[in-house]
């Protein structure tokens, strides 16, 4: 294939952005498109913010597989799915169980892991660069676990990842009462804690706003916003994305990281990757005295806490197959009570505001896509829970595949 030197991005998110980044400082002339006003206006915009790099668990799973019944009979509140006959939906469902095996989660999980831990290297080398203010700081992140089993389960896979770059370690809950205090607050039975303490945070919208101003500022990439590609065409010497307003925009070729979409621009060229929404909430509230330091995320509620200066992102529940973008009360209602319940005095919940909610684009192995099927196509999707995690690392992959 011959080597591009211009790229049309499709999609601002931190995937998008971090792709466009990639390419533009490898030289190439980078045209960023995105439908909103502003980058990081969706799943980006208020996910979890914790930058997970050794929690890379599957979510297809031996474990998970013995629940699916409850699954199936909406009696998990964290985790429903929807019934839906959709061919797509079944398909995805099919091969989702297909990798519930030990075999496979060990396969997908151990994947992951090696993507992000190329994706911290990545943010690293980034933040040395470029002084970049989203809120960047290794604050560790502490997984607390209220079933024994479920403890046991999390130590064998964390020997399972045991390699370089993997710090980890299973703590007693005295020992990790005395690491951060919030916890001796939070709701009782905790049986153990797994701490990773090389873990990281930052706000995944203020990252993709920076990120868009060092595009411009510094690499002189183009941006369109505010425009809506409604479908790709791929000629012999260029690609063209055409919007909705009429512009065309055109590029030795074009990348599409429109995340959720799952790909709706690849369709026409025969390519129908498996992406399914899961639907995620948050919200934000101001920080109180015994709000944590580090990143806590409790296994049983599904729900994590993430110090953002003087705020703090409470993320939590899974949709999956849900395509509504709209926030649903209820179940905002429901992961607001489920914070107070795990952590009561973890921020001031009466305060709480900013409640979004995001679809994430999952896939059935929880392995991205990234590909280049065309001399001028690629693609970088399906990137599930770990989107703010996984984003430089696959950004790097995908350049190095466009520009071999």
């Amino acid at each position: 294939m011959t080597v591009p030197q211009s790229a049309i991005v499709v999609g601002a998110g931190v995937v998008g952005v971090s792709t466009a980044y990639a390419l533009a400082r490898r030289g190439l002339a980078v045209t960023l498109v995105e439908r909103h006003e502003e980058p990081g206006m969706e799943t980006s915009h208020a996910n979890g913010a914790q930058l997970s790099y050794l929690y890379t668990d599957a979510l297809a799973s031996p474990a998970l597989l013995s629940q699916m019944p409850k699954l199936a009979l909406g009696l998990v509140p964290a985790f429903r799915m929807r019934r839906r006959l959709d061919l797509d939906y079944l398909r995805w469902i099919a091969a989702f169980l297909r990798n519930c095996t030990r075999e496979r989660f060990r396969a997908n999980t151990l994947a992951t892991l090696h993507l992000a831990l190329e994706s911290r290297v990545a943010m690293e080398e980034l933040a040395g660069a470029h002084p970049l203010d989203f809120g960047y700081r290794t604050a560790g992140k502490m997984h607390v676990y209220r079933s024994q089993r479920a403890f046991d389960a999390a130590r064998a896979v964390a020997e399972m990842k045991a390699g370089p770059g993997v710090v980890q370690h299973a703590l007693s809950p005295s020992e990790a009462f005395v690491m951060e205090p919030a916890l001796e607050r939070a709701a009782p039975g905790i049986r153990g804690v797994l701490h990773s303490p090389e873990e990281a945070v930052g706000d995944p919208h203020r990252f993709a706003c920076a990120m868009r101003d060092l595009l411009v500022d510094r690499y002189g990439a183009a941006t369109r916003f505010a425009r809506t590609v409604t479908r790709l065409r791929l000629e012999d010497d260029r690609a063209l994305a055409v919007c909705a307003d009429g512009e065309e925009l055109s590029a030795d070729i074009a990348v599409d990281c429109s995340g959720s979409e799952g790909g709706r621009l690849l369709r026409p060229f025969g390519i129908r990757l498996p992406i399914m929404p899961m639907k995620g909430y948050s919200f934000t509230a101001p920080a109180a005295p015994a709000s944590p330091s580090i990143s806590i995320t409790d296994v049983e509620a599904k729900i994590v806490f993430t110090r953002l200066g003087g705020q703090v992102r409470v993320a939590g529940l899974a949709d999956l197959g849900n395509f509504d973008r709209a926030v649903d009360p209820r179940r905002m209602a429901a992961l607001v009570d489920g914070a107070r319940r795990s952590m009561p005095r973890a921020a001031a919940f009466d305060r709480a505001g900013a409640f979004w909610t995001g679809l994430r684009p999952m896939t059935p192995d929880a392995q991205p896509r990234i590909a280049r099927p065309h001399p001028r196509l690629a693609y970088n999707l399906g990137h599930g829970v770990l989107g703010w995690t996984l984003a430089m690392g696959s950004a790097e992959r995908l350049a190095r595949l466009v520009l071999r």
